[in-house]
């Protein structure tokens, strides 16, 4: 059987890992994989190559992925997808693997309901797809975060300032919260809490109050404050210019944006990938369609399609209330 193999929506550490894996353990299944460059939109426009052991060889440790990825809007359009069904068609595919997150899986779910058998495998950083409880690539982003917090904190400290750190997380708080917590920092605020300017002022005075001389205030990109129901792109700064304006304390901005999504996957993305990878090709060459990978406790367990349709919930707003008591 060939199966294509599609990288999409926005890159997450570990893509490569599962690339690697889903090869490998194809050739074992006696499958033939072919990569599709730039995700739906190079399956639309036939950007298909095979793909065999060598192909793969030396990129486990690299961040990105080697079939590069990208956002099709041309996808979602009925032009884009007869497209794309006559590509799949042309190269006689008979399955596919989807790596990517909410977007990429939703564009698996369709072609599985209409054109061909598909299965995929959670990649997003923010760690959003419903059922799993972690997506490749979440790991090694808040690992960044928290190195970024550790350096932070140093210049904090020798200044006695606050320093506001606007992480990824437009829906979902997760990198936020978990960054925050390994971090050490005293504010943290998320798209799923949202609270006044007052009360982040409040938080951060209540620290200065207990003799704290710096603050760090983990922001979610996503964060909008119920006082401004039409934030700024970047609510990091108002919060940061509210914080400065107010005489508080001197603040500071640090936006870390796309350095989260790059880098070396870390040793649990690279061995989630593997293993996601690992019962993908199975499914698929068993004969399994319509779900994608989910790790449940210590298993690698099929979600249907479908469940992408639930909330997720992966954000634990009782790790929050931990991160505000270990702040005091």
């Amino acid at each position: 059987m060939r199966v294509g193999l599609v990288t999409s929506g926005g890159d997450a550490p570990g893509m490569n890992a599962a690339i690697r894996a889903i090869v490998r353990c194809g050739t074992e299944r006696g499958l033939e994989i072919l990569g599709i460059h730039r995700g739906f939109s190079g399956l639309i426009e036939g950007e298909i190559e095979p793909l065999d052991n060598r192909a793969v060889g030396g990129i486990i440790e690299r961040g990105g992925t080697i079939l590069r990825s990208a956002r099709s809007e041309a996808f979602l359009t009925p032009e884009g997808r007869r497209r794309a069904v006559d590509e799949i068609g042309r190269h006689g595919l008979g399955g596919l693997i989807v790596v990517g997150g909410n977007g990429s899986l939703r564009g698996a779910r369709w072609l599985d309901e209409n054109v061909v058998r598909a299965i995929g495998i959670p990649a997003s950083i923010d760690n959003d797809v419903p059922r799993t409880e972690m997506a490749i690539g979440v790991d090694t982003a808040i690992n960044t975060v928290v190195d970024a917090l550790n350096r932070i904190r140093d210049t904090a400290v020798a200044h006695g300032r606050a320093f506001v750190i606007e992480v990824m997380g437009r829906k979902s708080g997760y990198i936020a919260l978990m960054g925050g917590l390994a971090g050490g920092a005293e504010v943290i605020l998320l798209p799923e809490l949202s609270m006044e300017l007052a009360e982040v002022v409040d938080q951060v005075l209540h620290g200065v109050e207990k003799g704290k001389k710096h603050s760090i205030i983990v922001i979610a990109e996503g964060f909008a404050p119920t006082d401004h129901p039409n934030p700024p792109p970047s609510s990091g700064r108002l919060v940061a210019e509210t914080l400065e304006c107010d005489g508080t304390v001197e603040t500071r901005l640090t936006i870390l944006g796309h350095v989260q999504r790059g880098g070396s996957p870390s040793a649990f993305d690279r061995i989630l990938a593997c293993r996601f990878a690992k019962e993908a090709v199975d499914w698929l060459a068993d004969g399994r369609r319509g779900a994608y990978a989910g790790l449940v406790g210590r298993r690698i367990l099929p979600i249907p399609f479908t469940s992408l349709d639930e909330p997720c919930g992966n954000v634990d707003l009782s790790l929050l209330r931990l991160a505000q008591t270990l702040a005091h």
